[in-house]
């Protein structure tokens, strides 16, 4: 069931109730590419979904910028248009509907600045996963793995342009040798922990197109309080990252 639900930006989401829901992943990728968007940037968003995280970025990101988002399920790349076009930023935002494997034909080499992807996470157990159900590809790796989002990044990125990702922790071994085998450098990467006294189980990850060697490690986000009155609410400093991404540039 098709539903509509309002971001704190003011921009507004149709999602499926029944199906594949955005969660706090896509805003902590919002809020972790924000900074690394310049002025008159093309981006392209892929995996896109219904379009959360260009539907995040739109509002805070500098003059000129531009959006393009891919999905390879029909269904949800329509929600994405239909969002897109309730909001009134079909100026601003595209919708592709098609598969990231096929990157060459849907878009010219290195025609982008940034490329931003919240992928599917899990490895495919074979056997188990359903290749037509909705939930099991936003979740697996289904129908692009991550060497394909890799491939498809260092495709869509001129030198020097920045890839943003987020990705499950224990993979973080597997997304550098990706990384490096496509000529991106990692430059920046951020842990996020469920609870302070958890280890780690997401992963932002920056990297540069043709960059020098050279890592910065972030201070972790810590999602929810472990103890007191407000245990298991989102800490502040999650608060305050919905605050930012929700925040207009004037």
């Amino acid at each position: 069931m098709e539903q509509t639900d309002t971001l704190l930006n003011g921009n507004k989401i149709i999602q499926d109730s029944d199906g594949f829901m955005f969660g706090i992943d896509a805003v902590l990728l919002a809020h972790f590419a924000l900074n690394g968007i310049k002025k008159n940037d093309s981006v392209i968003d892929l995996c896109t979904g219904t379009g959360i995280v260009p539907l995040l970025l739109e509002k805070g990101v500098p003059a000129g910028v531009s959006f393009t988002a891919v999905e390879i399920q029909e269904k949800y790349a329509g929600l994405a248009k239909k969002s897109v076009e309730l909001n009134g930023l079909a100026e601003k935002i595209k919708i592709v509907q098609g598969d990231i494997k096929n990157a060459g034909e849907l878009f010219a080499k290195h025609s982008f600045n940034v490329v931003t992807c919240n992928p599917p996470y899990m490895i495919c157990e074979q056997g188990k996963n359903n290749p037509n159900d909705e939930k099991a590809i936003a979740r697996h790796e289904v129908c692009c793995t991550l060497a394909d989002v890799c491939e498809a990044a260092d495709f869509l990125l001129h030198t020097h342009g920045s890839f943003f990702m987020i990705h499950k922790a224990n993979r973080l071994p597997e997304i550098f040798d990706c990384l490096l085998e496509h000529k991106m450098e990692p430059k920046r990467m951020q842990l996020i922990q469920p609870f302070e006294d958890e280890e780690a189980n997401l992963v932002l990850v920056e990297a540069r197109k043709n960059a020098s060697k050279g890592l910065t490690v972030c201070p972790p986000v810590i999602v929810r309080q472990s103890e007191g009155i407000h245990k298991n609410e989102y800490t502040e400093q999650v608060n305050d990252i919905y605050k930012r991404i929700s925040e207009a540039r004037i």
